[in-house]
């Protein structure tokens, strides 16, 4: 009860500004939600068994790579699927690359909705602010000559309340935004360096050639 109180005083020392920020802050917290679902559902970070397919073809044992890409639950298995069956054609390169640009992004959906109320935020927060501060100085001047200092400075900090609303939601946003990006771009890598490895193969090691002889060559 004591939080919701307090929910209900700062909307109304703060108006309709604190009201859409909380609003904007509620959104936030949903499509974060939804973010962190959907990078779980699709494995985002995980592709152990992805990465050892990898390293099967890069040593030419083909068979060993599309059994384990078959068993994996990355997001990015379909798309190296289909680099290891696709035709030796100028354009697929071309063709994957956007592929999996459009995989990824399906992962920054949303993206643009979080930096948007990060930037936001703290300008709707200076506005109420400036609201709040021509609201105190027309009380000021409707007062006359009977100035009261705590009339001024009551008006002051409630206008401040609105900036300080504005901080909270845009600061932990833009954190949560910073972390979703730079998972993104680690994908990102990823996926171009899954693409090289099986439409670039090293030409150093003969597709006949098994990983475990290979192995077995490298520690001879």
């Amino acid at each position: 009860m004591s939080v919701l109180s307090s929910l209900r005083e700062i909307l109304t020392l703060g108006g309709p500004v604190v009201a859409i920020l909380i609003f904007m802050s509620i959104l936030t917290v949903a499509v974060s939600l939804y973010k962190l679902w959907q990078f779980a559902a699709c494995g985002v970070g995980r592709h152990k068994i992805l990465s050892q397919a990898l390293q099967a073809w890069d040593v030419g044992d083909r068979a060993t790579a599309r059994t384990l890409v078959s068993q994996s639950s990355s997001y990015l298995a379909p798309l190296v699927e289909t680099a290891m069956d696709a035709p030796d054609s100028p354009d697929i390169d071309a063709r994957l690359d956007a592929e999996a640009g459009l995989a990824l992004a399906g992962l920054e959906r949303g993206f643009r909705l979080l930096d948007t109320v990060a930037q936001l935020a703290p300008l709707l927060g200076l506005f109420g602010t400036v609201l709040g501060m021509i609201d105190a100085f027309q009380s000021l001047q409707s007062a006359g000559s009977s100035v009261d200092p705590s009339l001024l400075a009551g008006g002051i900090w409630v206008a401040l309340v609105t900036t300080a609303v504005g901080l909270a939601v845009a600061m932990p946003t833009s954190m949560v935004l910073s972390w979703f990006e730079s998972r993104t771009a680690r994908e990102r890598v990823f996926a171009n360096k899954a693409l090289r490895t099986i439409l670039v193969p090293n030409q150093s090691i003969s597709p006949a050639v098994g990983t475990n002889e290979v192995l077995n060559a490298e520690h001879a």
